[in-house]
């Protein structure tokens, strides 16, 4: 099982992302990322990453093997989760994308989007 925690639900990720979730974990599961207040100290996230990982350790109670969690998002909580949810030995994933950068030049402006293509999972790795 893999669970999403992140801010873009499973039912949102390309196809290819979808497929190799799937193949590799068996089941995708969303819990949503939380809003990080930016006021916020390390021991208020450090109390609100307890939270979630007690939230997150009850979702896989019945899936022994091959569970990790896809984290992704405000970059202090998520390295406070993975710090949390490794020292409970729980695999942690990045999903990696390309990103593809267009520029229209109007008149007056020059418009960028970006593209992003997801390549693959990487693990977090236990330092």
């Amino acid at each position: 099982m893999l669970i999403n925690f992140s801010n873009h639900p499973f039912s949102n990720w390309p196809q290819n992302q979808k497929e190799l979730a799937l193949n590799t974990y068996g089941e995708v599961v969303d819990v949503l990322f939380p809003n990080i207040n930016p006021d916020d100290d390390q021991d208020e996230l450090l109390l609100l990453g307890k939270k979630y990982v007690s939230e997150i350790k009850s979702l896989i109670q019945k899936h022994s093997e091959n569970v990790a969690i896809h984290i992704m998002g405000e970059l202090t909580f998520t390295y406070i989760m993975v710090a949390l949810l490794q020292k409970e030995n729980i695999d942690c994933v990045a999903s990696t994308t390309r990103r593809i950068t267009k520029e229209i030049k109007t008149d007056d402006k020059i418009i960028k989007t970006s593209e992003f293509q997801f390549i693959r999972f990487r693990k977090y790795p236990r330092i």
